[in-house]
């Protein structure tokens, strides 16, 4: 499964998504792949601050030939999360071309509503191409104790793709790991960011847009 976590938006959150679902599904035994298509390289900056290993691979692809050269890495691994550009590039469809499922994160705000439709744009036009494709909102830095405004929701549900139960409040902690190129999963694995990054997970299983089959042993590349 290759997932890619992507919005033409800035500032929605988008590596602190992947980072954290590459870390959730590699504490589910699963061999998986980060692969940094940001050319700012913010994943890659991320893992150079840890000082130990990732339980996951990380390398940078950013080119607009990903679709075409990931494909023979990505057979490597049981999973491959990408963290996409932040804006609408020839890279950016790569990465969606790339991709059999799209996570959006937003922001619940008008602007991110709007926004949003440049990247539903370049999904619908991806799946012209690839009619298995799947995309899924999330809503990411909401905050902490505030219900998700339901007009925010209502206005998702008119591009058609489906806005997941599950949300990522903004949390301190997330900035916090960060710095030290760790996850919230595993500076402290009972709190609540890491409750609502596993909830997220668990609920793109549950749908079915991520497999819980038994994961496979293959042979990892790059890091």
């Amino acid at each position: 499964m290759i997932i890619s976590v992507e919005n033409q938006k800035g500032g929605v959150g988008k590596t602190t998504i992947a980072i954290h679902i590459a870390q959730a599904l590699a504490m589910s035994n699963f061999s998986v792949l980060l692969v940094d298509a940001d050319p700012q390289g913010s994943a890659r900056d991320w893992a150079a601050a840890r000082e130990n290993e990732p339980a996951f691979s990380v390398i940078g692809l950013d080119r607009p030939t990903l679709h075409r050269d990931l494909p023979a890495i990505a057979s490597n691994y049981d999973h491959v999360v990408i963290d996409g550009p932040p804006r609408v590039t020839d890279l950016a469809r790569s990465v969606i071309i790339a991709a059999d499922l799209v996570v959006i994160p937003v922001q619940p705000s008008p602007y991110d509503v709007w926004a949003a439709s440049d990247v539903v744009g370049l999904i619908k036009e991806a799946s012209v191409f690839k009619e298995n494709l799947k995309s899924v909102f999330v809503i990411n830095r909401k905050i902490v104790n505030s219900a998700i405004g339901r007009d925010v929701v209502d206005a998702l549900s008119s591009y058609e793709i489906p806005v997941l139960k599950s949300s990522v409040c903004q949390r301190i902690v997330f900035a916090e790991s960060a710095a030290t190129g760790m996850t919230v999963l595993e500076t402290n694995a009972k709190s609540a960011a890491a409750k609502e990054i596993k909830a997220l997970v668990d609920e793109l299983m549950e749908i079915g847009f991520v497999s819980r089959e038994t994961p496979t042993t293959k042979l990892s590349v790059g890091g």
